[in-house]
């Protein structure tokens, strides 16, 4: 079975910030890529973050570098996007995806390739 369940979206004001959370089960965990997408109202879904939950080595869209962080608590099976410094154009529903057997390459920000994703999280920031 495999299951994702993202919590922790809400409401704030620019510059403020965040903490997604999202529990994954899968009997491969540690072992998969999981990556934060978000799709903001009326566009398409677009890569966030990834992490190989292998080493806990990530990989970032650059127009979140620096100001988002992804980590992972391997006891928890949980992955986490702490989000700072927010922007109104990081309005978006957020989802995480685990694709199983393959390390974060350079199409992690395919969401294709992902095997499931969660149901999401609503972000919203107000200027």
């Amino acid at each position: 079975q495999v299951r994702l369940v993202e919590s922790g979206g809400g409401s704030v004001q620019a510059g403020g910030s965040l903490r997604l959370s999202c529990a994954v089960t899968i009997n491969t965990f540690p072992g998969n890529c999981v990556a934060w997408f978000r799709q903001p109202p009326g566009k398409d879904r677009e890569g966030v973050a990834a992490i190989w939950t292998g080493d806990s080595s990530t990989t970032y869209d650059d127009s979140v570098k620096g100001r988002f962080t992804m980590s992972q608590d391997t006891s928890k099976r949980t992955v986490y996007l702490q989000m700072n410094s927010l922007k109104p154009e990081d309005t978006a529903t957020y989802y995480c995806g685990v694709d199983t057997g393959r390390k974060c390459d350079s199409y992690w920000s395919n969401w294709l390739r992902y095997y499931a994703f969660g149901q999401g999280t609503q972000v919203t920031v107000s200027s």
